[in-house]
């Protein structure tokens, strides 16, 4: 009996291992007739041979091909196009060339080619309080306040004035320079740069006369709000702002003109009261006397 259960599994596991055989064969023979599967089809993208920093100047060596199956929306096939530009947004090794992250074509390459057109880059000195500790870096959005007496506003009596003066200002860069030194660290220097409108420049080189206070905002808050700003006498009042209006402009002097009024009307010339006439009257040695009223008299001509 064990005999026979050991002469059928042999037969089954022979059976097995010849079909296995015969069907090993088969798929042979059909991929040996029809070839190797061909490769998918990629696209050269020019990408990054190192990291390129912010300011720097793509040369030549920065410059390789990587084949990709699918092109990145938006990323440059043209090495003609990326040679020579400046970097305004940091690349990675391997990451792709966007027009966004180059500066225009003649624009050259160090910090001014990372302002764009119409704005400009204002260099405002802070220490490790205004620069909120270091947390104001490049990318970064701030409001600013400025602190002082104003001139000639009357409002003397209430002290230091806090008033938000540009809101959701773009941080450049802060703390450091993009560039580095000789050895490769960055150079510390104590100093913001913001970029900003023409007119928001103007504003700021006044600013710097008075103190000022950067404040960190969550750069997706775009919200601009209206703020009544804080005088140094109200803070005993519970923080209550009671800031004096803006002075109005005041023109000359005028005298005061008094309403023209209408002249008495003219006094009759003439006497409406009435007269009374007294007669006598003799009769031998008897008098008698007699009163009447007389009628007024007429006008007078003057």
């Amino acid at each position: 009996m064990k005999k026979r259960l050991l002469s059928v599994f042999a037969f089954a596991l022979a059976v097995s291992a010849g079909a296995a055989f015969v069907l090993y064969e088969l798929i042979a023979s059909k991929v040996k007739a029809g070839g190797a599967p061909a490769p998918p089809p990629t696209t050269k993208v020019f990408v990054a041979s190192r990291d390129l920093e912010l300011g720097a100047l793509v040369l030549e060596k920065d410059v390789r091909t990587q084949d990709y199956l699918t092109v990145p929306t938006g990323a440059m096939t043209k090495k003609e196009d990326i040679i020579g530009r400046g970097v305004i947004t940091p690349i990675h090794e391997d990451g792709p060339f966007f027009e966004k992250s180059l500066a225009p074509r003649g624009a050259g390459a160090g910090f001014a080619a990372t302002i764009p057109k119409g704005m400009r880059a204002f260099a405002v000195h802070v220490n490790e309080v205004v620069g909120v500790a270091g947390f104001a870096v490049a990318g970064m959005r701030v409001d600013i306040l400025v602190s002082g007496s104003p001139p000639g506003s009357g409002a003397e009596t209430l002290g230091p004035i806090t008033r938000t003066l540009l809101q959701n200002v773009e941080v450049l860069s802060a703390g450091q320079n993009f560039q580095k030194d000789a050895e490769g660290k960055p150079v510390l220097v104590q100093v913001v740069n913001l970029l900003v409108t023409p007119e928001q420049a103007e504003i700021l080189n006044l600013a710097t006369d008075q103190k000022i206070q950067l404040v960190l905002r969550n750069p997706a808050d775009q919200e601009i709000v209206k703020t009544p700003g804080a005088a140094a006498a109200n803070l005993f009042l519970g923080g209550v702002s009671r800031l004096p209006s803006a002075p109005s402009v005041a023109g000359p002097r005028l005298p005061r003109v008094r309403a023209a009024q209408a002249p008495p009307p003219p006094k009759p010339n003439f006497d409406l009261t009435p007269r009374k006439v007294t007669v006598e009257v003799f009769a031998g040695s008897r008098k008698t006397e007699s009163t009447f009223s007389e009628p007024a008299p007429a006008a007078v001509q003057p």
